[in-house]
């Protein structure tokens, strides 16, 4: 009995917390963006998730696409490099994590746009999924 006590918590212990696969799958977000690749770039969003920036709603997947679109032209980015800096991190649920970062825009030539984004990631068959996305 003791060895399988002891066996489930070296496997709990070795298993990342959502932060890594959290981490993991924002940076492959922006290395999407940077590409110029619109459907690894939105990957990272539910297929039922919100988006909200200045007045604007979008509601879902494919509106958070459609939104995006305008900034892939001809199989690039037009408006720079992402980055990501997490800045907090806020488990709700067992299946729920907030998370807040600055994102920064580094266009090739020009000042830098910045601002923050409050992401509410939901575990799922497929991985944690962004369910609601509220960016300045």
């Amino acid at each position: 009995m003791l060895t399988l006590l002891v066996s489930a918590a070296a496997v709990a212990a070795a298993a990342p917390g959502p932060h890594v696969a959290i981490s993991a799958a924002m940076q492959d977000s922006a290395a999407g963006w940077n590409a110029g690749d619109l459907k690894r770039f939105t990957a990272i969003y539910a297929p039922d998730a919100l988006y909200v920036a200045g007045d604007e709603v979008a509601r879902g997947k494919d509106a958070i696409s459609a939104r995006y679109a305008k900034s892939f032209a001809n199989g690039g980015n037009t408006r720079g490099r992402l980055t990501f800096q997490p800045l907090a991190w806020r488990p709700l649920s067992a299946v729920h994590v907030l998370h807040v970062a600055r994102w920064t825009l580094t266009p090739t030539g020009g000042k830098p746009q910045t601002g923050l984004t409050s992401l509410l990631f939901e575990r799922r068959k497929d991985g944690w999924k962004i369910i609601s996305d509220h960016s300045s």
